[in-house]
């Protein structure tokens, strides 16, 4: 008669031969130190310069608010976001080191703040352009409805399908200087 195992026991006996790493393991959790500090630093709430001098595994620490940090370089879809990519260069100054860094993220900051009021002044031509339509839509359902109707035009699908396509453009024109910073940063990060 065969001899009857419990879970514990068969799980016990695939596991044996693993090895625990301590330094894979020390070098992951210092990692995501890294990411929660660089949220913290982004938050307002951490000193960066401060907490890398404390952690021993400087490079995996550092790789982890790389990886936040990065994740910060885009587009902004509102003026707000500015301020974070801003905070996120000050961020970038704690861990890359490379002698060109602020001049090149000083010119990504321009070409971001020239993107915002390019973007600014696309939607306002894009609504005073599709005014004249919105507002027939407006009479024509206050006609039917016998009562006056405001719509608001990022509620009618032929206006957002309008503006999409233009911001769009607007984006693709940008998204490359995107890129690039991302590319560099990166690269200044590994020297």
């Amino acid at each position: 008669m065969g001899v009857i195992k419990t879970a514990l026991e068969i799980a016990l006996e695939r596991t044996e031969t693993v090895k625990s790493d301590r330094a894979g393991i020390d070098l992951f959790e210092a990692k995501q130190r890294g990411k929660k500090l660089a949220n913290a630093f982004l938050a307002g709430e951490a000193d960066l310069a401060k907490e890398i001098k404390k952690c021993d595994l400087k490079d995996s620490l550092k790789q982890g608010i790389f990886d936040v940090l990065l994740a910060q370089i885009n587009l902004p879809a509102k003026e707000e976001d500015e301020v974070k990519l801003k905070k996120a260069g000050e961020g970038f100054k704690a861990i890359v080191k490379h002698k060109d860094f602020e001049e090149m993220y000083n010119s990504f900051m321009l070409i971001v703040s020239q993107y915002i009021g390019e973007a600014s002044q696309y939607d306002k031509l894009i609504r005073k352009q599709y005014e004249p339509k919105l507002k027939q839509k407006e009479e024509e359902m206050s006609r039917r409805m016998g009562r006056e109707v405001r719509l608001d035009p990022m509620q009618d699908p032929e206006f957002v399908a309008f503006y999409n396509q233009n911001v769009n453009a607007l984006k693709g024109k940008y998204e490359p200087v995107v890129e690039q910073a991302r590319e560099a940063v990166t690269e200044m990060f590994k020297i």
